[in-house]
């Protein structure tokens, strides 16, 4: 994997989307927040569509 998703925790407004689309790859971190904990248990390109590019507050990058 090229690139790395990461959750802007300050921005994440906790919705699950992420989460609910790729449990493989996000979850809830203590504070509530979506955080990836396995990067390369997806393709780059299932994450850009199934969290990144639905993400209401845009709060996932690639790093």
């Amino acid at each position: 994997m090229d690139k790395t998703p990461w959750v802007d925790q300050d921005e994440c407004i906790s919705c699950g989307l992420c989460i609910d689309n790729l449990p493989d790859v996000f979850r809830f971190a203590d504070n509530g927040k979506a955080e990836v904990y396995a990067p390369a248990a997806a393709a780059e390109e299932i994450i850009q569509q199934e969290a990144i590019d639905i993400c209401p507050v845009s709060c996932i990058h690639w790093q």
